[in-house]
């Protein structure tokens, strides 16, 4: 009985990691994909992937996930260019890409 019990908690938690994996890879697409509209690119494969996780603290001490996702994008359709979205907890936090763009995001980041 107590095996069960174990197996039902690591399988709730693996549940709840997954999705929010899941959420924090949807925002990222999200702002990859208007970074790249108010950027004038094109974003290519029409995807994020996700390229680190770690833990971090918050601004208010405690411990959050920072997720790191990396898109490409591409200005004239014959070349490739790596963008990187970094989340705090379904925050953004940094951001690398078209530079058009980045100065639109940097602006909307909280101080």
């Amino acid at each position: 009985m107590p095996s069960l019990l174990i197996l039902m908690i690591i399988a709730a938690v693996a549940f709840f990691y997954f999705t929010a994996a899941r959420a924090a890879a949807e925002r990222a697409t999200e702002i990859g994909r208007d970074a790249c509209t108010a950027a004038g690119v094109q974003w290519l494969d029409q995807s994020v992937h996700a390229s680190g996780l770690r833990l971090r603290r918050k601004d208010n001490g405690w411990l959050g996930l920072e997720r790191r996702f990396r898109f490409e994008y591409s200005e004239d359709g014959h070349d490739r260019h790596v963008g990187q979205l970094v989340l705090l907890d379904g925050r953004l936090v940094g951001f690398s890409g078209p530079s058009r763009a980045a100065q639109s995001v940097v602006q909307s980041l909280p101080d």
